[in-house]
């Protein structure tokens, strides 16, 4: 639909400025938005329309800022429209009985970035770029570099040279060119911004960002879809830059605008590490400066000290009655821990921060028992295996013969039994299980 975008619109004083690779406003130098035309998109976009598109985010063209009307001419690995599964285990220990989790590990490169990249790949090959580039904490590259390559553009990805291993393999198996820099990804951010300066290239979290961003919305978008066309009374986020978090909610406000889903309040509530944590300061102490911070937290891929969305985030949180949480580096392994064993989903580092604070939320009272929560993983704990590898739990090697394993056996259940993770009583019982 070639009408559907009017321009992009300034956050700040509300300039008007056309589509283009540009994310300021020349009168102020606030950050630019895509503004649309929902009239026209009304016309074209119903439930019937969405759910006999793709199994992909792309379902929701109409309202994403890419403009062919050719679905081959699209470049996609089939992201998006991950599940969301009622966490009934999970909500049980946390007293939360109507409990979602919304899991994006499962996104063809293991994380929500993919549903930014897809955007803004294809939006970047619109604008006839050659070259796709990113500063990234880990996510972002491995996607960029998967998507640059399928859309065969020139790659670059920038990162801090301390990322986890499987992060930087991640993006590398792409073979992009990969620059590792001695510096939090603050540094890296404003190396990149000063590149992209002088290149004509893409860079998809900076001269594409308005475009780039979009691509969140589409979690909104379908944890609406998915809860049979309604939107939930709470939803919990990792934040980082911000960005996420304000677009869900944009999603969800745009189906409600356009009448795909009733009108509706949604608390929205964001995460941090207590490292890293200057949104959550901000929200706790009522104000609306987002102080920078230098990031400490084993939760790298939301180590953002300076967060570009820090102010709209924060707004967003505080006009819906949400709440705000930072969790230390030992609650957000427990939350990796509790996630993995209630619902079978292994999450990483910023999956176990959304967790722990959702915890933390539930235990407080600030979600009631009967809200219907949606908390969101954004990315594969297999990208972070450091973090846990300490907690894992194991018996020591034994001989293959059966002495060796019952003595294992009950040696590992009286152990359980001690610590409350069993109902085994004593040894025996454990033995004659197998006997």
């Amino acid at each position: 639909m070639k009408d559907k975008l009017t321009g992009l619109v300034c956050k700040e004083c509300g300039a008007q400025s056309p589509i283009a690779p540009r994310h300021y406003c020349e009168e102020c130098f606030g950050p630019l938005e895509v503004e649309y035309n929902y009239e026209r998109i009304r016309e074209v976009m119903t439930r019937e329309h969405i759910e006999y598109g793709p199994l992909s985010l792309w379902r929701y063209r109409d309202l994403l800022p890419v403009e062919t009307d050719q679905p081959d001419n699209i470049v996609s690995l089939q992201e998006g429209f991950t599940p969301l599964i009622r966490a009934s285990r999970l909500g049980r220990e946390l007293g939360l009985k109507n409990l979602f989790v919304k899991n994006d590990a499962v996104n063809p490169t293991y994380s929500f970035k993919d549903r930014v990249v897809a955007v803004a790949v294809n939006r970047a090959l619109e604008f006839g770029f050659k070259h796709i580039a990113c500063p990234s904490t880990g996510n972002l590259a491995c996607a960029v570099a998967a998507y640059g390559s399928v859309a065969g553009m020139k790659t670059l990805v920038f990162m801090p040279a301390d990322l986890e291993q499987g992060k930087i393999v991640g993006a590398g198996i792409y073979q992009p060119f990969l620059v590792r820099v001695n510096g939090s990804y603050d540094d890296v951010n404003r190396l990149c911004s000063e590149i992209a300066e002088t290149m004509n290239w893409a860079f998809v979290n900076i001269n594409i960002r308005p475009y780039y961003s979009e691509g969140s919305k589409t979690l909104g978008f379908e944890i609406a879809e998915q809860l049979g066309w309604r939107a939930p009374d709470h939803i919990v986020a990792p934040m980082a830059s911000g960005s996420l978090l304000t677009k869900i909610y944009k999603g969800l406000r745009e189906f409600m605008q356009i009448g795909l889903i009733p009108e509706a309040r949604v608390r929205m509530s964001g995460a941090q590490g207590q490292g890293c944590a200057p949104i959550v300061t901000a929200v706790q102490e009522n104000s609306d400066i987002i102080r920078p911070v230098k990031p400490d937290t084993i939760a790298k891929s939301l180590a953002i000290g300076n967060p570009a969305d820090g102010y709209y985030a924060w707004k967003i949180i505080k006009q819906t009655g949400g709440c705000a949480e930072a969790v230390s580096n030992g609650e957000i392994i427990e939350g990796i821990r509790l996630l993995a064993r209630t619902e079978g989903i292994f999450t990483e580092t910023a999956g176990g921060v959304t967790i722990a604070a959702l915890a933390r939320l539930a235990s407080s009272g600030a979600i009631a028992p009967d809200e219907l929560t949606v908390a969101c993983v954004t990315g594969n704990g297999l990208k972070t295996q450091e973090a846990v590898t300490g907690s894992i739990e194991m018996c020591d090697p034994i001989e293959p013969d059966i002495e060796a394993f019952d003595e294992a056996y009950i040696e590992d259940w009286m152990i359980r039994s001690a610590t409350g993770l069993c109902p085994t009583k004593n040894g025996t019982e454990v033995l004659a299980r197998w006997t």
